[in-house]
């Protein structure tokens, strides 16, 4: 069958390699200059960023995507356990180290309340069932029936996945500190909704980071794009960049033909992987449209991000490869992205200094930072305001670190909601996708087929959801309906 991705994004890579791998012919469409969708790099300078995702979490997963199509990950892409994980700054100038090894992990912990170190292994253990459940029972479903939800194991462990309770009940009922209490919020910062509107199931997310660790892939995030990559050509994929897709033709209940810009083309099977509004909303005609202008405008949407690239002349001191700026109110920030969507008046932000772990980003004796702050998805995006909170983060950064970095600054870059919309159709120029709500789980995100009987979409508006893991599998997820269809078509002949 001849196959034709719109995208390549994790998931569109994922795709293309399972679609090749079982003989299709794939033709793989990325209007961009490169792969790899949000994880796309640049160079200037002698510097290279990481344009999007710099956290490495769920090594297993990730794994196993290339386990599943008879690789091994480290063929193609070479990791590093950063040890501490990551730092976090508190507003009384005092910073926390998150070390790799557990036993420290749970000293840190101690130091931070009476028993903490007891009270967070109970919390991991409770939540490595979560993570065991969700990975195992829920991340491959394609959400097209309830069936898929009736599974002894998830009905064992019913409760204990704590669909009802949020994750601030969970934690708060857990811990009396304000800091112990922050690090376990951190990893829903970037899920969509306050940590009391997230289901506790999430908290799964507290063992992939404080159990399974964070990582780092040598060269950065494209690294696990150009893997992938090299794995579709194997099989035989090809790449058409700077290719983007304009608009479908559909006749029958079918995409016949996909336009680009003056070119046109004949389909039989397509899998988009670009963004599911721009695909559903732009290029398919409306009368084969499954939603409404006002199911998506009412979808709760993740945050976007204010990004800043910098190179800066100097080695920095005092800061890890991650660090996160709790030193202003979470509840707070998260109020102006998700209660009143505004920029906000304290936020939190994190800086990743990519070259403390790899030589290769920056040149010697100089620094490769980037910048990042939630923001709320379709507010008012200029250079002015990106400016102002520039100055922001730094003037935070320099005064807990104790030194000058505005001064030494030889290049900067910034991205934002104008760009997220213009380099990838995002919808509302959102950096992360859906929010997880529990009425955004699972079969209740938008569906993994279409109207049209040979579309199917992957990607991070989808099943399973937003992070790398879930949009590499949910590439795998889509990948695996085509070849389940086109079984069942060669087996009617």
């Amino acid at each position: 069958m001849q196959i034709d991705i719109i995208g390549s994004g994790f998931a569109g890579l994922v795709a293309a390699c399972f679609l090749a791998k079982n003989g299709h012919e794939v033709h793989v469409h990325e209007k961009n200059e490169m792969v790899g969708g949000r994880a796309r790099t640049f160079s200037v300078e002698g510097f290279t960023f990481d344009m999007g995702p710099s956290w490495y979490w769920m090594p297993d997963l990730i794994d196993k995507i290339f386990e599943d199509l008879g690789e091994k990950r480290e063929d193609y892409i070479t990791l590093e356990r950063l040890d501490p994980s990551y730092r976090v700054f508190w507003n009384d100038r005092s910073y926390t180290d998150m070390p790799a090894s557990m036993d420290a992990l749970y000293r840190v912990f101690d130091d931070l309340e009476k028993d903490g170190g007891k009270k967070l292994k109970q919390f991991l253990d409770d939540a490595q069932i979560k993570y065991k459940v969700g990975t195992e029972k829920f991340l491959e479903k394609p959400g097209l029936s309830l069936l898929e939800l009736i599974d002894v194991e998830v009905f064992k462990n019913f409760f204990k996945l704590d669909l009802f309770k949020s994750v601030e009940k969970d934690v708060c009922n857990r811990f009396e500190s304000h800091k112990a209490r922050s690090i376990l919020r951190f990893p829903v910062l970037f899920l969509g909704e306050m940590p009391h509107r997230i289901p506790s199931l999430y908290t799964l997310m507290n063992y992939a980071d404080l159990k399974l660790g964070t990582w780092y892939p040598k060269g950065g995030m494209q690294q696990l794009a150009q893997g992938l990559k090299k794995i579709a050509e194997k099989h035989g994929a090809v790449f058409h960049l700077n290719s983007p897709v304009t608009s479908f033709t559909c006749a029958n209940g079918k995409v016949t033909d996909l336009h680009f810009e003056g070119v046109s083309k004949k389909v039989e099977q397509v899998v988009a992987g670009a963004d599911y509004n721009f695909v559903e909303q732009q290029l398919i005609p409306k009368a084969y449209r499954r939603y409404s202008p006002e199911y998506w405008d009412k979808r709760k949407m993740a945050p976007s991000s204010l990004i800043y690239y910098l190179g800066v002349n100097k080695k920095l001191e005092g800061v890890e490869h991650h660090n996160l700026f709790f030193d202003e109110d979470l509840v707070e920030h998260g109020k102006q992205i998700y209660d009143q969507p505004d920029w906000p008046d304290s936020p939190l932000f994190y800086a990743c200094v990519t070259s403390k772990t790899d030589p290769d980003v920056a040149p010697e004796g100089k620094e490769n930072v980037f910048l990042l702050m939630p923001l709320a998805p379709d507010v008012e995006d200029n250079e002015t305001l990106r400016e102002k909170y520039l100055d922001i983060m730094l003037e935070r950064m320099e005064r807990h670190t104790g030194q000058s970095i505005r001064s030494h600054i030889i290049y900067k870059r910034s991205y934002c909601i104008n760009d997220f919309k213009q380099d990838y159709n995002s919808y509302k120029g959102n950096a992360y996708g859906l929010a997880n709500t529990l009425m955004q789980t699972a079969n209740l995100k938008p569906k993994i087929t279409s109207k049209l009987d040979n579309l199917v979409f992957c990607g991070q508006l989808t099943v399973p959801g937003p992070g790398v893991p879930p949009a590499l599998i949910s590439g795998k997820v889509a990948a695996k309906l085509v070849m389940k269809k086109a079984a069942t078509l060669k087996k009617g002949h």
